[in-house]
């Protein structure tokens, strides 16, 4: 059984940092390619980073230069370093791998193919 599972979500002012954990098992992690999704209140849920099994990596313009994403291939882990925080980023974070959509309507979503985490709750306020 597949399972991803997130840490590290919490509640922190403006201008804050939080770094979230997700770490994977029962498949072979370092041949994924692996990323996060935001889902704000009331709005489309989006892919803010992704990281090829290559490493290659891509952002969001909305967090680029303020979060960054790495992985540990011997612990099975991805890690979203969050840093200079903004209210609008206020919202539920999902760990995903595998065939991710840019955008979707809601977050677990897209392809049947996909793997999901549970999700962790992040709070920014002013």
């Amino acid at each position: 059984e597949v399972r991803l599972v997130e840490s590290g979500g919490g509640s922190v002012q403006a201008g804050g940092s939080l770094t979230l954990s997700c770490t994977a098992s029962g498949f072979t992690f370092d041949a994924r390619d692996m990323g996060w999704y935001h889902a704000a209140p009331g709005v489309e849920c989006n892919l803010i980073t992704k990281m090829e099994r290559n490493g290659r990596t891509g952002y969001a313009d909305s967090v680029k230069g303020r979060f960054t994403l790495s992985r540990d291939n011997a612990k099975n882990t991805v890690y979203l370093q969050m840093t200079s925080l903004k209210v609008e980023d206020t919202g539920v974070y999902y760990c995903a791998a595998d065939d991710l959509s840019p955008r979707l309507r809601r977050c677990p979503g897209g392809y049947d193919s996909s793997y999901w985490g549970q999700g962790t709750q992040v709070t920014i306020s002013s």
